[in-house]
């Protein structure tokens, strides 16, 4: 059960709520509440069946960014074994925004990159929420550039509302270094396998995720822009945001009826906040399926594939 409800849950945390205390009431005199508490579970679950089947894109974005959502680091822990962490980009600092390493994914040997957004206020600041700076994007290079070398596939968690915006990072050359990522993951000649796990920001997530297959989950968006910006540019006010979300075209099903993502993974019912576990299993098994898919294609024709992915997009429309 999650700790923090989101607006439109309120039904089911008052639900939650009563079960929780009829628990507590029920311990503390010995009486039997079995019965209650799973006439009120039963109810909990058609509440979530009936409000998750009619998100709109708004709240989507809201289950997105949803602060027990698993985030990289919950990712790569659980799914990466013999996880040896890698840091800095040999030129200016180490970026904690970006987490990656060498390790094995259910015994392949690969390399993983994620976009770490944190689970608490010191974790969110250390890992500056997310919002990776040019050293984060050149250490993303390094590992992916590593990869190349030695012949091993990439696995990339993305999960930002957008590269960091700051005026340090601008000096520094942040439109290159996401540039250059982007660049780099196009020339790789090994297979480049993406996930948008919460938010994909901008170019901010495109440097991760120019990749032979993107995957999302069911429940992360994609976009340009977040939709708070979008609504402050075209209806210069807030207020529109939800119309802005509409227009986007965020969501994981919109974006796949337009080919920019390839796989939609399911997440348990509620949201992956509620079965972190469950969530990165189903993340696991999709992710698996795509690299196989990948099998058995030499440098070339994995740079191909990416070219020929990336031009044809645009070309469905919804």
């Amino acid at each position: 059960m999650p700790t923090t409800f989101l607006d439109f849950e309120k039904p089911i945390a008052d639900l939650e709520g009563a079960i929780m205390e009829l628990r507590h009431r029920g311990n503390g005199e010995g009486v039997d509440i079995a019965e209650e508490v799973s006439r009120l579970q039963a109810k909990v679950e058609r509440q979530l069946k009936a409000t998750y089947a009619k998100l709109t894109p708004w709240q989507r974005v809201q289950v997105a960014r949803h602060p027990e959502r698993p985030h990289a680091v919950k990712y790569i822990e659980t799914l990466i074994t013999e996880f040896t962490p890698l840091a800095g980009d040999r030129a200016y600092a180490e970026d904690a925004a970006i987490v990656g390493g060498l390790g094995r994914f259910r015994g392949r040997p690969c390399v993983v990159i994620g976009q770490e957004k944190g689970d608490d206020t010191e974790s969110r600041i250390k890992h500056n929420f997310g919002m990776v700076k040019p050293e984060g994007y050149r250490k993303a290079q390094r590992l992916m550039k590593l990869a190349d070398r030695f012949a091993l596939p990439v696995i990339t968690f993305v999960d930002t509302a957008g590269a960091y915006p700051g005026v340090d990072a601008e000096a520094r050359g942040q439109a290159e270094a996401i540039a250059r990522s982007i660049e780099v993951c196009l020339e790789l000649g090994v297979p480049l396998v993406s996930l948008v796990i919460g938010e994909g920001g901008s170019g901010g997530a495109v440097a991760l995720a120019a990749a032979n297959r993107v995957l999302m989950m069911e429940h992360a968006v994609y976009s340009v822009i977040t939709p708070e910006g979008c609504a402050s540019i075209l209806w210069r006010s807030a207020e529109n945001v939800q119309d802005a979300a509409e227009a986007m075209r965020l969501t994981s099903d919109d974006l796949k009826k337009l080919g920019v993502c390839d796989v939609v993974v399911g997440e348990p019912l509620g949201g992956a906040h509620r079965d972190p576990d469950a969530a990165v299993k189903a993340a696991a098994d999709a992710i698996e399926t795509e690299l196989a898919s990948l099998d058995g294609m030499d440098a070339a024709a994995l740079r191909q594939h990416r070219r020929d992915k990336f031009l044809a997009m645009g070309q469905k429309g919804l």
